[in-house]
């Protein structure tokens, strides 16, 4: 009786989404497809619709369509602050459909199943074939719960002590754990290789250290770091830092181990070492950070390198083969060699309009520029925070640095982080208003 309730339901919402879609958007044939609507998606959509009107050649409500199949948009930065007890999490979720303006934007509720690049049209899951002048992807990354053996039950059970902040539904998870363990050992994993945000594995170990030391279990419950990766953080500046931070607070670090597999019932956590050994580690709670990668339909797809990501020019993110020239990519999705955060796409985004502009009107790339800028917001406990931002070749570029030394926490930081920058993405950054480091002030490109 439940199957066939749910299968009723099913049906209804596709029929729905038919409806609207259908309601929506009556043609094949469009301008501008930008698959993926999270943070970079809705930000370059807008962005893009923008340039258009400022010169003077207004689009049509269905030239630009969004290709996304969620029903709700999420401020994943936000959910280290929910695993922190800070907020709850339903302040970082709006209704998908809230956040584009109709009148200027399509959404259609579908994901890309095929990419025919060669014809410039795409498939979507339902079989419809759109074509395009210009292909934006912003599709993200795929968080792979099903590598780690053990995970996905561990986290299904509110008694396991496994939790992570990495998804809308466990980064509740975290902070009942993170309050209810009163005494043990409390472990943080970051797997090798890329992820979203590299420093947010970290992020929620010292919102841990720092609630524990607060509230006088510091010293009852030993905190351990293991990770992936050789050192705490990608830059040199601010992993020295951090391992500084680590050694002063009496946090072990186990680097180059890598979690594979998890034993809940037993309260054991299984990590690779470097030489391939393994080693088992008894845990009483457990933070993990899955290991991530490209999705499945673009992996299959020619328009990826051989890691699976998006092909693109670093400089200009448009497609690093000339025959696929109206293709452009931001984002998690893309080969850009940065780190994969939103402040990236605050700087990603004019770029690639602007570049985007110049060949559908000119069939040439215009001068603009993107020189790697990231940032990554670390918390290092409550009411502190170290801003490590840099660019390509890993070194910094910091706003700044003419008042602070960014490698070490303060207060300020932290509240851009809790207060500032949830408020500037749900009212500037996805409705393509906000630049990064020029913050309002849109890039000019000569």
């Amino acid at each position: 009786m439940l199957a066939t309730r749910k299968l009723a339901r099913f049906s209804r919402l596709q029929l729905n989404r038919s409806v609207r879609w259908a309601s929506t958007f009556e043609k094949d044939k469009c301008k501008i497809v930008v698959v993926g609507g999270g943070s970079g998606g809705l930000s370059v959509a807008h962005q893009i619709s923008d340039r258009f009107r400022r010169a003077g050649k207004a689009l049509n409500k269905d030239d630009i369509v969004i290709l996304d199949a969620a029903d709700y948009h999420y401020y994943q930065p936000g959910w280290t602050l929910v695993g922190a007890g800070l907020r709850p999490k339903t302040a970082f979720r709006r209704p998908f459909d809230s956040l584009i303006p109709s009148d200027r934007i399509t959404h259609i509720s579908e994901n890309v199943k095929l990419f025919s690049p060669t014809s410039s049209s795409i498939t979507t899951t339902s079989g419809r074939s759109l074509t395009y002048e210009a292909l934006v992807l912003s599709a993200g990354l795929k968080i792979d719960w099903n590598a780690i053996p053990g995970l996905s039950k561990a986290l299904a059970d509110p008694t396991s002590g496994v939790s992570s902040i990495y998804s809308y539904d466990t980064c509740d998870k975290v902070w009942n754990d993170i309050e209810a363990l009163r005494t043990g050992q409390a472990i943080f994993t970051q797997p090798a290789g890329i992820i979203k945000c590299a420093g947010a594995p970290q992020k929620i170990m010292w919102m841990a250290w720092d609630r524990y030391m607060q509230t006088k279990r510091g010293d009852k419950i030993k905190i351990d770091f293991f990770t992936g990766m050789p050192t705490m953080f990608s830059v040199k500046k601010y992993s020295d830092a951090l391992n500084n931070l680590r050694v002063d607070r009496g946090v072990g670090g186990h680097f180059q181990h890598n979690l594979v597999s998890i034993a809940p019932a037993d309260r054991k956590a299984t990590f690779k070492k470097a030489d391939q050994s393994t080693v088992d580690v008894d845990f009483t709670l457990l933070h993990v950070t899955p290991p991530m990668g490209p999705h499945d339909f673009l992996k299959s797809s020619p328009i990826v390198d051989a890691a699976g990501w998006v092909d693109v020019d670093k400089s200009t993110l448009r497609h690093a083969k000339p025959e696929f020239g109206n293709i452009f990519a931001l984002g998690d999705c893309s080969s850009l060699p940065t780190s994969k955060t939103a402040a990236a796409i605050t700087s990603q985004a004019p770029v690639l309009t602007e570049n985007l502009f110049s060949v559908l009107e000119t069939g040439k790339v215009s001068s603009a520029i993107y020189d790697g800028y990231t940032s990554c917001p670390l918390l290092t406990g409550y009411d502190q925070l170290m801003l490590a931002e840099f660019k390509y070749g890993l070194e910094p570029k910091e706003t700044f640095s003419w008042m602070f030394n960014q490698a070490k926490p303060n207060r300020l930081f932290y509240h851009l982080k809790k207060d500032f920058f949830p408020w500037v993405y749900w009212r500037m950054m996805i409705t393509g208003k906000w630049f990064g480091p020029s913050a309002v002030a849109r890039p000019k490109f000569s």
